[in-house]
């Protein structure tokens, strides 16, 4: 077992006072036999009551309202959690059963939103992919390895060049993003394989074979293995998610998990500024220390602007070149 203790910072500053604040957050980690939540606080600008639900996918959300004029919001997320290990799959039985027990549910009720896709610019690679792998003659957990694998060996890990709006279509032409395009990519991948596959987010504890991803929120994947459930994967660290990874959400994709999102009245504009700290021992996380790290990367934020419109223009220009070269 291991025990963690988080701090989550979200902070947004508006140019001008905002009225009528509707937010709503997913971050509540999950409370299962393989992660205990110990303690939880959530501190809010303002004080506002949070009243929590649970969603489609059994997400714990919160909720609230701050009506007054405000000029930010600051959330604030400290966690205490136990987790545990999950014993990974035997992989003994036969492979056939196994695609034949996948076939048979992906179209069930309980599986239909994490076995549904459509087409995008980069369908036929993906096909291409798995027949070159030949990973319909792996078992299912193989082939979701393989592809984890492939995922982090062929995309670049480059934060700045993409955000959590980025579409699946230009992460895949970049092959460079952080964790939610790496997480994007094989979760298409998988389902595109017949295999049930949804988007988790959470954190990760880094510790020698886990590096990437730490400081924000993460994101990875769960797969369906037959006869044995759901297990996660982590792209960007090509890792199996286990004690290391803590769940706040499970859904479809970003939109079903994303960390804090809401509305407010006024023509203003607004910043968002997120950072993350994550400990093993119960010594000071100060809100200090991680206000600076916050100020640090907004200073940043220039250069990483920066390096995604110089990506953007390389890829157009290659594009160009392509184009005249075809002509």
């Amino acid at each position: 077992m291991a025990t963690f203790f988080i701090k989550h910072i979200t902070k947004y500053n508006y140019s001008a006072n905002v009225i009528d604040g509707a937010t709503l957050t997913r971050l509540h980690p999950i409370n299962d036999d393989y992660q205990k939540v110990t303690s939880h606080l959530i501190g809010v600008t303002n004080n506002p009551f949070i009243e929590t639900f649970y969603d489609f996918y059994n997400n714990r959300v919160g909720t609230f309202m701050i009506t007054e004029p405000h000029n930010e919001l600051n959330i604030i997320s400290e966690i205490e959690v136990v987790t545990s290990p999950k014993l990974i799959p035997e992989d003994t039985v036969e492979k056939t059963a196994q695609w034949t027990e996948l076939k048979r549910i992906r179209n069930t009720i309980d599986f239909i939103d994490f076995t549904a896709h459509k087409p995008f610019a980069g369908s036929q690679d993906i096909e291409d992919i798995i027949l070159d792998l030949m990973l319909k003659t792996k078992s299912p957990f193989q082939a979701v390895l393989t592809l984890s694998e492939y995922v982090h060996n062929n995309f670049d890990y480059k934060p700045g060049v993409t955000n959590v709006k980025t579409p699946l279509e230009e992460a895949w032409e970049l092959k460079a993003g952080v964790c939610q395009d790496f997480t994007n990519v094989l979760l298409r991948m998988i389902k595109m394989l017949g295999i049930p596959a949804r988007y988790v987010s959470g954190y990760i504890c880094p510790n020698d074979e886990i590096t990437r991803g730490e400081g924000a929120t993460h994101a990875w994947i769960e797969a369906y293995i037959p006869f044995y459930g759901w297990l996660g994967f982590d792209p960007t660290n090509n890792a199996i998610a286990n004690e290391n990874h803590v769940r706040l959400a499970i859904g479809r994709d970003y939109s079903d998990c994303s960390p804090v999102k809401g509305v407010f009245k006024g023509n203003v504009e607004a910043e968002m500024q997120v950072k993350v700290s994550v400990k093993t021992s119960k010594s000071d996380n100060s809100s200090n220390d991680i206000d600076k790290a916050i100020d640090a990367e907004k200073a940043n934020s220039y250069k990483r602007s920066l390096a995604k419109i110089q990506k953007s223009e390389s890829l157009k220009q290659n594009h160009q070149q392509q184009q005249q070269q075809q002509q």
